[in-house]
């Protein structure tokens, strides 16, 4: 009985783990399969057999400097999108509990509103609010003093560029943070904030203190997610600095596994490429639940 009613949750889960399973991990064996292979346009059109390489293609990419370049760009990105996404999200969440109904079915309609646009239309009209000749952005920059706004570019120089696409990433994503965030602290046990509050703790200490520590589950979750989406961010990266910015130097790894595999037509590296960012997610994953183990935390 004992035995049943241990596998019980695993025969009603099985039709699912079956689909994900046919789903996810047939591609990732097929990726894998080609960043193993001498596989470019001459293989894809049966002009020359398929080579077996090894980890020939890996040993390439980790010799060649952009590919170095790139990875350490797209970490940092990626952290800087991840920290200013969470940090943003929890800010609002706490609003929400601040204010009346009616800011709050606003704020709420608007970041629902902002999370539902497609990345492409999300990327277009950030493009046009910085526009150096029609964007609003630079002309209300220009009328406040700032004159050196005044027809400005902001995806000509590497940095204003990924700061802009920051922008994006965070607009898009931060929804998400602030929705489960606000649903957790509303299941934060009032008595819990009020014994705070008479202790005459301020609103910083009572969330590091008390509320972020209850929230720490769901934090995880919010976090590991941002990691993955934030990580291999590709439309907002291609559409706003056409395909990579001038001479490549708004690179991430998912644009340039793109540019590998199909600009180049090396679709082993462009594999390979993926395997890293795969290993990369997962590696990070783990070692962010390891540590919260480590901390006695219940994942």
């Amino acid at each position: 009985m004992r035995a049943h009613s241990r596998y019980t949750p695993w025969l009603y889960l099985a039709p699912a783990l079956v689909l994900l399973g046919g789903l996810l991990l047939y591609p990732v064996y097929q990726l894998g399969l080609i960043s193993f292979l001498e596989y470019t346009q001459a293989q894809v059109s049966g002009g020359r057999p398929t080579s077996f390489q090894g980890f020939g293609n890996y040993a390439a990419l980790f010799r060649d400097g952009q590919f170095r370049e790139v990875l350490v760009t797209t970490v940092l990105f990626a952290a800087a999108c991840v920290l200013a996404t969470l940090a943003t999200g929890c800010a609002l969440a706490v609003l929400l509990t601040r204010v009346r109904a009616l800011p709050r079915l606003a704020l709420m309609t608007a970041a629902l509103g902002a999370w539902a646009t497609p990345a492409v239309t999300g990327s277009t009209v950030w493009l046009f609010l910085f526009d150096p000749d029609f964007g609003p952005v630079d002309k209300v920059l220009t009328r406040l003093g700032m004159s050196g706004f005044d027809g400005y570019s902001w995806t000509y120089d590497r940095y204003s560029a990924f700061a802009l696409v920051l922008l994006e990433v965070v607009w898009c994503s931060f929804p998400f943070v602030m929705v489960t965030v606000y649903a957790g602290i509303r299941a934060v046990p009032a008595e819990v904030l009020e014994a705070v509050a008479l202790d005459g703790a301020s609103q910083w200490r009572t969330w590091r203190a008390v509320t972020a520590p209850l929230l720490r589950p769901i934090l995880v979750v919010v976090t590991i997610q941002s990691v993955i989406w934030d990580f291999k961010v590709f439309t907002q990266i291609y559409v706003m600095t056409n395909g990579g910015g001038i001479a490549g130097q708004n690179l991430t790894l998912n644009v340039y596994a793109y540019q590998k595999a199909f600009a180049s037509s090396q679709y082993s590296l462009g594999s390979a490429i993926g395997v890293v960012m795969l290993l990369i997610l997962l590696a990070v994953t783990l070692a962010y639940l390891r540590l919260l183990r480590r901390q006695g935390e219940e994942i």
